[in-house]
């Protein structure tokens, strides 16, 4: 039987970032000095990040009634926003033990921050919901912050929203409005490639490394050398492309070789082959437009490592297309999901189409896909699994919240690698963007760390049509 749809204006959020207190300042028309700051919470914010709450400092945090009539209708689920409604009432549960909500309360955050319930109605100077025609629940939160505005004129309310639709309705009704800034990247104007060219450098540092497989000699990286790291090492006519690696304190020389009938076809494809084969890393993100061969390459050298693990997990999170849920489409839940797995099916198709239909590696292909060691699956089925001694790839990550990444990278367990491929340009994800989504997040925090490398491909190698539509559309 079809599933409704779910409301419009909930899905994934994004937090806020913590606030400091605001200095009084003078303010016009009679109205006493501001002294804090009241932020005025949606319901995404709650269901992207329950802990949110918690994340304003010694600044005061309201929640609209209608919020919480809407944590209530998301409370039963196994997707995220779910897991987020149960935990965010659970602790605004705990926290009212002994007070009631529609008083100020101590939010426990180790600082001076409160916490309380407000409603919608009585407000003195008009509400939404008459400016706007209808009574929805955008509107309703939007009156009961401008109640609260309303009410208290020595503060400064702000509503909080990864909704900018509602942040713009707010902001045209002279109510200060913001993104939730948590986890979200402060400039990524000049996105990290995972990868460097240096010039001028010695050439006995080049020679070693065809000579002997690596260099010694770190210093010609420089003093800004960084851990797990690809440099294309440049004396004149001379090149040589390596991997930097801290602990190992040497400059590995980085070849195009094939991965299972797979060969890089530039320099950017061989560093992220290498990323992903490489047995010391255990987690590789590979960022790129279309056609830049991301979820291939991944794929690709995941089969030439089949050995190595015992299973090689291929997910994506789903994203439905025109609005519409999966209950919706015809069939089965295989059936329902198949349409949106197709991508990483057709890269399959085109490794195994790289050799004879008796040939052994396409043979291993199918006996793989017949015992259950190459799995396509959806992200919601991911949940809940420790997963060990596995190639976990998840594509499109770029549509995942950085809690959604978390909670996939926590499920690792002995001797399992994930690869997350992404474009953080093709968001499909209303509550996303480039500074806010998990793929970013992941670069940001973890760049340069022991057992995490990164590469962006930014050559596309699909056909010349994709890289003409790439460059001019």
């Amino acid at each position: 039987m079809a599933t409704p749809p779910a409301p419009k204006r909930v899905g994934k959020a994004q937090p806020t970032p913590n606030q400091p207190r605001e200095k009084a300042a003078p303010t016009s028309k009679g109205r006493k000095d501001v002294t804090t700051k009241i932020f005025v919470l949606d319901t995404c914010v709650l269901l992207f990040d329950h802990s949110a709450l918690t994340n304003f400092e010694d600044n005061k945090v309201a929640i609209p009634i209608t919020v919480l009539e809407e944590l209530d209708r998301f409370k039963v689920g196994n997707e995220t926003k779910h897991f987020e409604a149960r935990e965010c009432i659970r602790i605004l549960d705990r926290l009212s033990q002994s007070h009631s909500l529609q008083d100020w309360i101590p939010v426990e955050n180790g600082m001076e921050g409160q916490l309380r319930v407000i409603m919608d109605t009585d407000c003195p100077d008009g509400n939404a919901s008459s400016v706007f025609s209808e009574r929805t629940n955008d509107h309703k939160i939007l009156d009961a912050a401008l109640c609260l505005q309303a009410k208290e004129p020595e503060s400064k309310v702000i509503l909080v929203s990864k909704d900018i639709n509602l942040r713009l309705k707010a902001k045209a009704l002279n109510l200060p409005a913001e993104d939730y800034q948590t986890g979200k990247v402060k400039d990524n104007r000049h996105m990290f490639t995972g990868r460097t060219t240096l010039e001028g450098v010695d050439s006995d540092v080049i020679r070693k490394m065809y000579v002997d497989g690596n260099s010694r000699k770190i210093t010609a990286l420089g003093d800004n050398r960084q851990n797990n790291h690809f440099y294309i090492l440049k004396d004149g006519s001379a090149s040589a492309m390596g991997f930097f690696n801290e602990k190992k304190r040497n400059i590995e020389r980085v070849d195009k070789s094939y991965a299972y009938g797979i060969k890089p076809r530039n320099a950017e494809q061989a560093f992220a082959l290498h990323a992903i084969q490489n047995p010391d890393i255990n987690l590789v993100t590979i960022c790129g437009v279309a056609g830049t061969g991301k979820t291939l390459l991944a794929l690709a050298g995941a089969l030439e490592q089949k050995n190595r693990y015992d299973q090689i997990i291929l997910a994506r999170p789903i994203v439905a297309l025109s609005n519409k849920d999966l209950g919706f489409l015809p069939g089965d839940a295989e059936e329902k999901i198949n349409p949106y797995m197709q991508p990483l099916f057709d890269n399959l198709n085109f490794i195994k189409n790289q050799f004879g239909p008796n040939e052994r590696k396409a043979r291993a292909i199918e006996d793989m896909k017949a015992e259950g060691k190459i799995q396509i699956s959806p992200l919601a089925y991911i949940r809940g699994r420790s997963l060990s001694n596995v190639i976990f790839i998840v594509d499109e990550a770029q549509n995942l919240t950085p809690h959604e990444v978390k909670t996939i990278i926590t499920r690792a367990g002995e001797n399992t690698k994930i690869i997350l491929t992404g474009d953080i340009r093709q968001i499909d994800t209303p509550y996303l963007d480039e500074q806010s989504n998990g793929l970013t997040y992941v670069i940001d925090r973890l760049r340069g760390k022991e057992l995490y490398c990164h590469i962006s491909l930014e050559k596309g190698e699909r056909s010349e049509l994709a890289n003409l539509a790439n460059d001019h559309l």
